[in-house]
């Protein structure tokens, strides 16, 4: 009798098995109709975070609306020394706000693509995708003197074909491992901790510096003497690719659902 149970018992585990592996075959077709964005090795990803055991971060800002935040974290930066950062800037804020780009510009702070348009890429159709990142390009060019080859999507939002077709046209997609979360005011506490706790060597930080993030600015002080205190050196995300190793997250679509 106790054998009867023992050799159904194994034959559960080995139905088990088979179950699951079933559901992994299945979930990799569906992720392949598109609902989920799978990447293999070869082909173009999003960058997170670099694999380095170098104290290094880097601090990065998107701005896409507003006039009253930006100036505040240039004057931070700028009085703690922190002469590394990258700004991702959306084509739209750069043509209305040209003094501030310029302050940017001097500071010598790095500057990259946010983008024309806020919406979802993964949502136009491909010449749609090009004619964004062009435009968006071309402004930039214009209000910065610079040619970016860092691009941050809207949203963070990307699939496979805005991946491709952002490499076709020299631009790497950054994307972040340390999420400040400041776009939800949630407190200045809330945001140091999130980022002094998750941060690590070779991190991509996000921050904002919209005028829909009220209390970014008011982090940022202590958040800089914190990073600084555990050892950490501010680099911008194009010193960071530098390292030896880039960590691409694969198997993910990023959509962070922010609206500025």
């Amino acid at each position: 009798m106790n054998f009867f149970y023992v050799m159904n018992g194994t034959k559960l585990k080995r139905y088990l098995i088979i179950f699951i592996a079933v559901l992994f075959a299945i979930g990799i077709v569906y992720s392949e109709s598109g609902n989920i964005t799978v990447f293999s090795q070869s082909e173009p990803a999003a960058i997170y975070s670099v694999e380095t055991d170098k104290k290094v971060i880097a601090l990065t800002f998107d701005i896409s609306w507003g006039d009253k935040r930006a100036e505040p974290i240039l004057k931070i930066l700028e009085d703690k020394g922190v002469k590394k950062a990258t700004f991702f800037l959306s084509s739209p804020w750069s043509q209305q706000h040209p003094e501030i780009v310029q302050k940017i510009v001097k500071g010598g702070w790095e500057i990259g693509s946010h983008g024309h348009k806020h919406v979802n890429y993964s949502k136009l159709k491909d010449d749609e995708i090009r004619e964004q990142i062009q435009s968006a390009d071309t402004i930039l060019k214009q209000t910065t003197g610079q040619a970016p080859n860092l691009i941050r999507l809207p949203n963070g939002d990307f699939d496979k074909r805005v991946l491709r077709i952002a490499s076709e046209m020299n631009y790497r997609v950054i994307q972040w491992d340390t999420d400040s979360l400041d776009w939800m005011n949630k407190g200045v506490s809330n945001i140091v901790n999130r980022v002094v706790t998750k941060a690590h060597p070779g991190d991509i930080v996000l921050m904002h510096a919209s005028d829909t993030c009220t209390q970014t600015h008011e982090a940022l002080p202590t958040i800089i003497d914190e990073l600084r205190a555990k050892g950490y050196e501010f680099v911008t995300v194009g010193e960071l690719l530098q390292q030896t190793s880039v960590e691409h997250k694969e198997a993910e679509r990023s959509t962070s659902g922010k609206i500025f």
